[in-house]
C-alpha cells in the first residue's frame, strides 16, 4: 500500500515537469510558424528580404522569441549587420527563428 501511494505522489508531482517540456516543444513550434507567416506576409507585400531584416522582435504573444530573416548559407557582410539583427535578442528574448529570403525555415534555437 505505501508503495502504491509513494509510486501516485511521484507520478503527480512529476507532471508539472513534463507539461512544462512539452509546452516549450510547442511554443517552439508555435514561433515557427508565425514567423513563416510573417515573412510570407512580408514578402506578398512587396517588402525586400534580401538584406535580412528582423520581422518580429519579439513575436506577439511569445516574448520570448524573436523571427530573423537569413541567407542560407550565411552572408555574413549581410546577416551580422545589428540593423539586420533583431535588437531584444540577447536581451529580452532569449530565443530566435531565421527563415531565408524564401520563408523557408532554416534553424531554431
Amino acid at each position: 500500500m505505501f508503495l502504491l501511494i509513494a509510486a501516485i505522489l511521484l507520478i503527480i508531482l512529476s507532471l508539472p515537469i513534463f507539461f512544462y517540456y512539452k509546452s516549450e516543444a510547442e511554443e517552439r513550434e508555435i514561433a515557427i510558424k508565425k514567423c513563416i507567416d510573417a515573412c510570407t506576409e512580408a514578402m506578398i507585400s512587396g517588402i525586400d528580404l534580401t538584406n535580412g531584416p528582423c520581422l518580429l522582435d519579439p513575436i506577439p504573444d511569445l516574448r520570448d522569441w524573436v523571427c530573423d530573416v537569413a541567407h542560407n548559407p550565411r552572408h555574413k557582410e549581410i546577416d551580422d549587420l545589428p540593423e539586420n539583427q533583431c535588437s531584444s535578442f540577447g536581451r529580452e528574448a532569449k530565443h530566435f527563428v531565421e527563415v531565408d529570403i524564401t520563408c523557408k525555415f532554416i534553424r531554431a534555437h
